[in-house]
């Protein structure tokens, strides 16, 4: 499931994360590549254990904890903290396959990759190239969104970044362990969620059918998720 979320940081947002990343000291990005990405990557990084990347990651992972649609479509139990690149010059991302465990350098925090995460922090017409394309069933999605807006996407998908021919591309992006492990049935109770979200608007959370959908989502949540 590819699902874009709008508006995960507000103009203010974006501002302040651009604001404490853009004097910082930028790195290679092959510091945090597996084998097969190093060899098609090229970009910069900021190092992920720098207090700037640090702050940043913090502004982010609150910012996804109030994002209500981001919850739902990830049900996330761990949220690799996280990292920010940029792209300019001609960099680009070849097409590759996000590593299956991401450990973070220094500690024994690791996620199962199970989606990863590419949240816009550039406005779209401030660079040419960048999409971030993603192979799926339905074939290539390319994604080039608004600063605040994030796209969730399989992490065992075939990506790729365009090269940037003009202009900066900046984005933070991280990996997320779902407490569902099963792609399959986390679309499911994505939909019946917002199914529920749809019943309760139009007949309020005390209806009959909103308890019974709600009920039941929360039956199969229970069956499916690891906690």
């Amino acid at each position: 499931m590819l699902i874009a979320i709008p508006d995960v940081l507000d103009a203010a947002g974006v501002a302040k994360v651009r604001a404490l990343i853009d004097g910082a000291d930028w790195i290679d990005g092959n510091a945090t590549s597996g084998h097969q990405s190093a060899l098609a990557k090229q970009n910069e990084q900021l190092p992920e254990d720098s207090p700037v990347a640090r702050d940043a990651g913090s502004l982010v992972l609150d910012a996804l904890s109030a994002a209500p649609l981001f919850v739902a479509a990830a049900l996330p139990l761990k949220v690799y903290p996280p990292l920010f690149n940029r792209y300019a010059g001609g960099d680009t991302f070849a097409s590759h396959v996000d590593s299956a465990i991401r450990i973070r350098r220094g500690s024994d925090f690791r996620v199962r990759s199970d989606l990863s995460a590419t949240l816009f922090l550039a406005d779209p017409d401030s660079y040419d190239g960048g999409e971030l394309v993603i192979e799926d069933s339905f074939g290539e999605q390319r994604v080039k969104l608004p600063a605040g807006h994030m796209v969730l996407y399989p992490a065992s998908s075939v990506h790729r970044v365009e090269p940037v021919t003009r202009g900066v591309r900046v984005a933070s992006f991280f990996w997320v362990q779902s407490m569902v492990r099963d792609g399959g049935a986390r679309r499911i109770l994505f939909e019946l969620d917002q199914a529920v979200q749809d019943v309760a608007g139009r007949l309020g959370q005390d209806d009959p059918a909103s308890v019974r959908l709600t009920g039941t989502y929360h039956n199969l949540l229970r069956r499916w998720a690891e906690a």
